[in-house]
């Protein structure tokens, strides 16, 4: 155990107390549905598979291993698997895609935690439409491989979206990802919002829980509401263990059929490479996660590809870098879209993001014509594609 996790255990030890009842009033933990199929598991197989996905918040040594101390406390003769699906810098709809090949592919999930407000808000800029697809084909997915999936969504918090909670409003990406959570009656850790009711009660300050990654206090006080969460939900004797209910879509193009498609799969016209790049070449910062993966790139206007897929949209998870180029994107040669690559944060850094080329399609078989513009906002023209997704 890390001291930056020991810590937050110590603090967490002080804060747990007794639990919210579910939509207890002034309460920011909202117990919904039920999660009696994660409890069943643990107590009657003496197994279960818990996973996390969600952005850096997720990937660091934060919250995600104090819910994992939780459980095995509580369940001390279970055998857990723990899958971190976190990523930095990823966003609802690149959860959504990837869901298959970093989580579900590990087997079925008893109990899900999903963490993407704050990197759908500062990182992808999300509008409420795709931060509804996002979510939703998170959900959807998920308990089609398995019904009985229990599912917690948290909201974390940068300062923006503590502001707006501080103004009497709600953040577009936990008003989004709530409506979603209501829908399918999930439950949902509303950290903006206690975070903001602690600082103006004088019990917490923006800097003791930490900033946009939390500190130890920070990290203990979302396990801490966590905690209660299980609390109120497995207080009451053991119920049966039934699938989740599965309502009709709040938007029938969800991306709950989301995958990643082989970019070996491509047709290369030319242009292209199939290989792991010379990374120490390229200017900008990497990661060592995506250093060592065969990349599907181009650096020259001009290179040209085709992809067959099946389904309603069409996107590329690619590393846009200081010099991310232009995209030109066709679908069964109807009219180009120009897809910008370079982000904010590319400057510094070979960022990972999910770029949608089509959406809305009509169901079926389509061809994607992918080319590299030569218009550029960047350094320059470079594509690099790590998977492409299609749902």
């Amino acid at each position: 155990m890390t001291l930056r996790i020991a810590a937050a255990v110590a603090f967490l030890s002080l804060t747990i107390g007794s639990a919210f009842g579910a939509e207890t009033p002034g309460s920011n933990v909202h117990f919904r549905g039920n999660l009696n199929h994660s409890r069943a598991r643990f107590e009657q197989s003496g197994k279960g598979h818990v996973a996390f996905i969600g952005g850096s918040i997720t990937e660091m040594n934060g919250y995600r291993p104090l819910v994992c101390e939780l459980l095995v406390k509580r369940f001390p003769d279970t055998q857990f698997t723990f899958t971190d699906a976190g990523i930095s810098s990823t966003c609802s709809t690149t959860g959504a895609f990837r869901l298959a090949a970093d989580v579900l592919a590990k087997g079925p999930v008893d109990l899900f935690f999903v963490e993407f407000a704050v990197n759908d808000d500062q990182d992808a800029g999300h509008a409420r439409r795709e931060c509804i697809r996002g979510m939703e084909g998170l959900i959807r997915h998920t308990r089609r491989h398995n019904p009985g999936a229990d599912i917690v969504v948290t909201y974390f918090v940068n300062p923006s979206m503590l502001a707006t909670v501080q103004a009497g409003k709600t953040p577009l990406t936990v008003d989004a990802h709530g409506t979603v959570a209501r829908h399918y009656e999930v439950s949902t850790i509303d950290l903006p919002a206690e975070v903001a009711r602690q600082i103006a009660a004088g019990e917490l300050t923006w800097q003791q829980f930490g900033g946009t990654h939390p500190a130890p206090r920070g990290n203990a006080v979302c396990a801490g509401m966590i905690d209660e969460l299980l609390t109120a939900a497995w207080s009451k004797p053991l119920a049966k263990a039934t699938p989740h209910p599965t309502p009709e879509p709040l938007d029938p193009l969800h991306y709950g059929n989301g995958r990643f498609v082989d970019p070996a799969d491509a047709t290369i016209a030319g242009g292209w490479k199939l290989n792991v790049p010379d990374w120490n070449s390229l200017k900008g910062g990497k990661r060592g996660r995506f250093t060592q993966i065969p990349i599907l790139w181009a650096d020259q206007p001009g290179a040209e590809l085709t992809l067959s897929f099946e389904g309603t949209a069409v996107g590329a998870y690619v590393l846009a870098g200081p010099d991310a180029g232009i995209l030109e994107a066709s679908i069964d040669g109807g009219p180009v879209k120009s897809v910008d690559l370079f982000h904010r944060f590319s400057r510094g850094l070979h960022y990972p993001r999910t770029v949608m080329l089509a959406t809305d399609l009509e169901p079926g078989k389509h061809t994607l014509t992918l080319r590299t513009s030569d218009q550029t906002k960047s350094t320059g023209h470079a594509a690099r594609i790590m998977q492409f997704v299609a749902n």
